[in-house]
């Protein structure tokens, strides 16, 4: 028998959970102690009194996500376990000790059955950020588990979620453990630095990928625009595949600088390199129709439910603008990473802007997240990122 406070569900709500859903909202508790507090671990028991699952509290929509549907105690072994779990997908994808690839996603949240729960793992540091305060209490154990199941591959461990939970939290970013041998990545064989204190989510957008890969095989040759580039990923991936000029273009001059200081450390890049600190959606209605190859990949426009109409108007007008000036013959890779917008939904909203942009457009690939960031069957609101390879006539 577990020590944590009990919590029990109405008649009926226990269905999602013995489908391996990993969220209980409000309105399905019956029965809860007055006295629990954002973080606490919790054991969950059906109307009928079966155990159902261990999860974290907290006050809010979502009052419970689960991280286990077997009674057991959250201690050492069950990190461990876990760690292991996701570390043998890892390496059935060949992403682990790979001389050309030094960084994937480790956990994935409820992909790998930890809700809120990110670990990345960087050429040998990785980088824990959480995104609930439950989580957020477990840190050290993770660093420990980590440090136990990873080895000698490890060397150091970098905590970051001061900006992912409510500041009252008083979540500090921090290294738990170690320090790194040095902050320089390879993906498909390009070079990398990663600014894991200060930079966008834990350094890099890792779950792109597989699908700068596939940019380069459209690049030998072409004039690139690759908008809201950040570390610029694509536009290296663009270089080194032979582009004959890319543009790499962002808000942020910092961004911009750490695509110039990624550029200046990959060799064998002949292109020509524009960077342009500008705002990408008042940018795009300015350039001339020259480029054959443009990507679009914006931040989430949409956090939450609300907020889904306006993002969808708006990934509607930024692609509208691109279809307007991308070449006749050109290709248009375009994404949201907005979890609430979903597949069907993000394909209507380029249609409509085919549409309104007057030009006929042919999907050649649906694009989505690479292994490392699994999709969990059970939980379908694993899936966030969304892509469309489109060739514009």
């Amino acid at each position: 028998m577990l020590a944590y406070p009990k919590l029990i569900l109405h008649r009926s709500k226990e269905i999602s959970i013995l489908r391996k859903h990993h969220w209980i909202f409000s309105g399905a508790i019956s029965q809860k102690s007055d006295e629990l507090k954002n973080g606490d671990l919790v054991q969950i028991f059906s109307a009928k009194d079966s155990f159902l699952g261990v999860g974290h509290f907290q006050y809010g929509s979502i009052m419970v996500r689960l991280i286990s549907f077997e009674e057991v105690p959250i201690d050492h072994e069950f990190w461990t376990q876990k760690i292991q779990k996701a570390l043998k997908v890892r390496k059935n994808l060949g992403l682990w000790q790979n001389d050309d690839t030094n960084v994937f996603r480790l956990i994935h949240g409820e992909g790998d059955g930890l809700p809120g729960l990110i670990v990345d793992y960087y050429n040998g540091t990785a980088v824990i950020q959480t995104h609930h305060i439950g989580m957020y209490k477990h840190v050290k154990e993770i660093s420990a588990a980590l440090q136990d199941v990873l080895g000698e591959e490890l060397k150091a461990v970098y905590e970051k979620s001061a900006e992912t939970l409510p500041k009252d939290i008083g979540a500090e970013n921090r290294w738990l453990f170690g320090k790194p041998d040095s902050n320089q990545i390879r993906e498909n064989g390009s070079y990398y630095e990663i600014d894991w204190e200060k930079g966008q989510k834990t350094g890099f957008f890792i779950d792109q990928r597989e699908n700068r890969d596939l940019l380069a095989r459209y690049s030998k040759g072409k004039k690139v625009l690759n908008t809201f580039c950040y570390s610029g990923g694509f536009s290296i991936a663009a270089l080194k595949a032979g582009a004959e000029e890319v543009h790499s273009v962002d808000i942020s001059s910092k961004a911009i600088e750490l695509t110039e200081t990624n550029l200046q450390i990959n060799s064998g890049i002949k292109g020509k390199h524009v960077s342009v600190v500008a705002d990408v959606v008042r940018y795009i209605k300015e350039i001339e129709n020259d480029f054959d190859l443009v990507v679009l990949d914006p931040p989430a426009f949409a956090k939450n439910i609300k907020s889904r109409h306006n993002a969808v108007q708006a990934y509607k007008r930024l692609n509208s603008e691109a279809l307007k000036r991308i070449k006749p013959g050109g290709i248009l890779f375009t994404f949201s990473c907005s979890q609430v917008v979903d597949k069907q939904l993000f394909a209507n909203t380029i249609t409509a802007a085919a549409h309104d942009a007057g030009r006929n457009v042919r999907i050649l690939h649906f694009l989505s997240q690479p292994g490392d960031h699994p999709i969990n069957i059970f939980h379908p609101e694993t899936e966030y990122l969304k892509g469309l390879v489109l060739f514009v006539e």
